[in-house]
């Protein structure tokens, strides 16, 4: 049997760039997701208006918004806190606007939550499979086993072959008729 070490779990890393291209894309990647998770839970929470813009390692842009990255820009740039149009008509759109987005982003937060819940559930589950391979080696692909295991593997098998041939032969012969020829495996061939 390989023993496997034990995971240290999880560890404080230390904040610098990472050289290495792959592990790279990989972090931006999982960290942007968490930082737009966090902006649409924020919204979501305190009925605030978040934009956010995100250059990737590639130069390509990605962008959160709440309730548009367009129309948060322009009021920032412009240093208007008001919006243009008319009023009323406006702001119940907007208003509106706003309770949808409110919703899918409490939607969005629920089914990211249940998303980690089932990416535990499987961890979990390929913990117990990796710990039943262990203890169970018979059930590990052939090509992993060591040469003692293999022959009691043979073994076994050989006597399994046995035991199914006697069963076999008082299926159908009836349980008194069951004697054995010459290659032990009573009157069946395999």
């Amino acid at each position: 049997m390989v023993k496997k070490n034990p995971s240290l779990g999880r560890q404080k890393i230390a904040i610098e760039k990472i050289q290495k291209k792959s592990c790279l894309q990989v972090t931006f990647s999982k960290r942007t997701a968490g930082l737009f998770k966090k902006a649409s839970e924020l919204c979501t929470l305190c009925g605030v208006e978040i934009g956010i813009v995100v250059f990737s390692p590639a130069n390509t842009p990605f962008s959160f918004g709440h309730p548009q990255v367009e129309s948060l820009f322009d009021r920032f740039l412009t240093r208007n806190p008001h919006r243009k149009g008319s009023f009323h008509h406006d702001q119940l759109i907007e208003s509106n606007r706003d309770a949808h987005v409110c919703k899918l982003n409490f939607h969005l937060t629920q089914l990211l939550n249940q998303l980690e819940v089932e990416k535990k559930q499987g961890e979990a589950f390929d913990r117990i499979q990796e710990e039943v391979r262990r203890q169970c080696w018979w059930a590990a692909p052939i090509d992993e086993l060591g040469v003692q295991q293999l022959e009691q593997l043979r073994a076994a098998l050989q006597e399994l072959k046995k035991n199914v041939g006697r069963q076999i032969n008082q299926i159908l012969y009836g349980a008194n008729s069951s004697t054995p020829n010459n290659n032990g495996y009573g009157n069946v061939c395999f």
